[in-house]
């Protein structure tokens, strides 16, 4: 069992790190599709950058490690109450090490275990099968794109597409707004899972299954490879685009399975996954716990590719239609309303980092740091103390329209000039800024070794009792880079994005199969 320990602590370590080949070769394709200088072509490039950064560091490729789950298919006889104490055991460990977020929160009272141990948490799924061998795929997935599933049930009227029936066509319309809907806040380009059938839960566990699945296989049922493909040569013409700011690339993988389901109920269930398809798995030998071999090929971009990729980027950063401005917090309102939305903004100083627990106390409550002219960063840290000392082991954004109820509000209470995350918030916030002089900044999701490495110091942290995901961590930072998505003018690239990929989601409307 010891060994057997190891080989799991092994295949979370490199899920969470080394994305999957298939995985990196989606990127790389969805990056040779985007007109060099844009907005798209440039956070493909730090995605790709990132992506290696990750590898090199052996730290998580996002900072939110997501939600472990496991499909373990063992021997008959296998004793699965031990393999499951052993499975939790890595986890602990893996999480004590800095290569998993301590994400498992108490549902009624919001605390975190600190262990990534708790009621329902790592997800295990056991299945016996009639070989000798042990075979375990890992899937870590992010709440940002969790929160995007989706589950249709059919018939009904979608927007932008009308009635979608129950049959082959309107399960096509069903797929087509899951994309729409998920905009960039689920981390696009994204790949999705879908399940066709079953009950609420089994349709659910059918589409993530579809996600272990290689993005260059073939689907085995004519009628769904058929729209596997289609969806796939579609949805990329809603011009959503990486990160929601968009280009020509939206979709990067689309899996799609079938199973029965009661004569009552059709449902459509889609499992929306981000860029950073952390997914792999190995086979182990029952007898000695050693790993015999991974599933899917780990990913490792050569030297000379890490380098052109580095090259490509500077070339991207470059546009003639953008202009790159430097802050240094605090900021001044006049700094704030001269940018606009596409701008790229250079942040020097201080940060404060602030999620969903902040956000609730500071509705209520004094801040315990001065944030007139301040900027916070929608962010959940990996950390991990050294030394007596917090180092920032990862550090992207998360998702940031679940602030929406409480923002505006606080950009006005406390003089914050600067709101940073991904995915951007909505008419609240946006008339705030305007109001109130500020920005948001939309930072690469996902991007998390590539803005920890702009981090170069933890001045302090405060409400450590809400966890480490959602503590205030004081931070200070020297190049952090972002674009401006939503000005001081009462401009959204978001809004606009999203009223743009509707009217071309209508063209879909039509019957198709």
């Amino acid at each position: 069992m010891n060994q057997f320990e190891e080989s799991v602590y092994q295949l979370i370590v490199e899920t969470s790190t080394n994305l999957p080949t298939d995985v990196r070769n989606a990127i790389k394709n969805a990056k040779s599709k985007e007109n060099q200088g844009t907005r798209a072509a440039l956070s493909l490039s730090t995605i790709s950058n990132n992506i290696n950064m990750a590898e090199t560091n052996v730290s998580p490729i996002c900072q939110d490690t997501g939600m472990p789950t496991f499909v373990v298919h063992t021997p008959v006889g296998a004793n699965q109450i031990e393999m499951k104490k052993v499975i939790l055991s890595a986890i602990k460990r893996a999480t004590q090490d800095s290569k998993l977020r301590p994400n498992s929160v108490d549902s009624l009272t919001g605390e975190n275990s600190g262990d990534n141990l708790g009621e329902g948490t790592p997800v295990i799924h056991f299945e016996q099968w009639e070989k000798e061998d042990i075979d375990i795929r890992l899937i870590l997935k992010g709440g940002g794109c969790e929160n995007k599933n989706i589950q249709y049930s059919l018939p009904m009227e979608l927007e932008g597409l009308g009635k979608a029936g129950r049959d082959l066509d309107g399960i096509r319309k069903c797929i087509l707004h899951s994309v729409y809907q998920a905009q960039g806040q689920g981390c696009s380009a994204g790949f999705i899972g879908v399940g066709i059938g079953g009950d609420r839960t089994t349709g659910y566990e059918l589409a993530k299954k579809q996600l272990f699945r290689e993005v260059n296989d073939t689907n085995p049922n004519a009628d769904l490879q058929k729209l596997e493909e289609y969806v796939m040569e579609n949805a990329n013409q809603l011009g959503i685009g990486t990160m929601g700011f968009g280009g020509e690339v939206t979709l990067l993988g689309c899996k799609i399975g079938v199973m029965n389901r009661l004569p009552a109920s059709f449902f459509v269930s889609v499992a929306y996954n981000c860029w950073a398809f952390r997914r792999l798995g190995v086979v182990i030998d029952a007898n000695s716990g050693e790993i015999k071999q991974w599933v899917y090929n780990k990913g490792s971009e050569e030297q000379e590719e890490k380098q052109q990729l580095q090259s490509a980027s500077k070339e991207d950063s470059k546009s003639n239609d953008r202009k790159e401005v430097v802050l240094q917090a605090p900021i001044t309102e006049e700094q704030i309303r001269n940018l606009k939305v596409g701008d790229v903004v250079i942040i020097n100083g201080s940060m404060h980092t602030g999620r969903d627990a902040l956000h609730k106390y500071l509705m209520e409550n004094d801040s315990p740091v001065d944030l007139n002219g301040g900027i916070i960063y929608h962010c959940g840290p990996v950390m991990s103390k050294e030394d007596d000392e917090y180092i920032v082991k990862a550090a992207g954004p998360t998702t940031s329209i679940r602030e929406e109820p409480y923002q505006g509000d606080i950009i006005k209470k406390f003089g914050i000039r600067a709101v940073i995350g991904k995915g951007g918030m909505g008419a609240k916030t946006l008339s705030a800024l305007k109001e109130h002089g500020g920005v948001y900044l939309n930072a690469i999701g996902g991007a998390a070794q590539y803005y920890a490495e702009s981090i170069k110091k933890v001045d302090d942290v405060d409400f450590l009792e809400f966890g480490i995901p959602e503590a205030m961590w004081h931070l200070q930072v020297e190049g952090f880079a972002a674009i401006v998505t939503m000005d001081a003018h009462g401009n959204s690239l978001h809004a606009d994005v999203e009223k743009s990929s509707l009217e071309k989601l209508a063209k879909f409307k039509e019957t198709v199969f």
